[in-house]
């Protein structure tokens, strides 16, 4: 039996690799007051090409608050990705997020006994984008909690 080797659903995905910072802006929430902050990912090539792994810090006032960890690979039934996240919140999570590419739009969706999230990557080459949004439980509409702009620094 021959190894699975990377795909085009995996170059797509791999255009993510290197290292990135920006603003962002964090809505009040049960976690913290909102406001201003700033972010540093570091997405790598791993597993032979199966996996991006993602590295990721946030500054707010000076200082480092926040950390997490990502997981993405290409479901091997199909072409979804799916997207496994754990932070220094300590929550473990559920299971992965799946998202789907729209153009160079990768969207995400969740859903956990906390509540749904909603995650949206937009890829412009040397930036991206990305907004969270979240609807917890006995809530009827989706808010943005968290919204970054980052440009590629290597």
């Amino acid at each position: 039996m021959d190894m699975p080797k990377p795909g085009p659903e995996h170059a797509k995905l791999m255009r993510f690799a290197g290292h990135w910072a920006g603003d962002e802006v964090l809505a009040p929430s049960p976690w913290g007051p909102g406001g201003p902050a700033s972010g540093a990912t570091t997405m790598r090539v791993g597993l032979d090409g199966m996996a991006l792994l993602q590295d990721y810090e946030e500054t707010k006032d000076g200082a480092v608050v926040f950390h997490g960890h990502g997981v993405f690979v290409i479901d091997p039934h199909g072409s979804d990705v799916l997207w496994w996240w754990f932070d220094s919140m300590g929550f473990p999570p559920d299971g992965p997020a799946r998202g789907r590419w729209d153009g160079d739009v990768l969207l995400f969706e969740k859903t956990t006994p906390m509540g749904e999230g909603r995650y949206r990557y937009e890829f412009f080459g040397d930036r991206y984008t990305f907004a969270m949004s979240n609807r917890f439980p006995g809530q009827s509409d989706f808010t943005e909690m968290m919204r970054g702009d980052y440009a590629r620094t290597a």
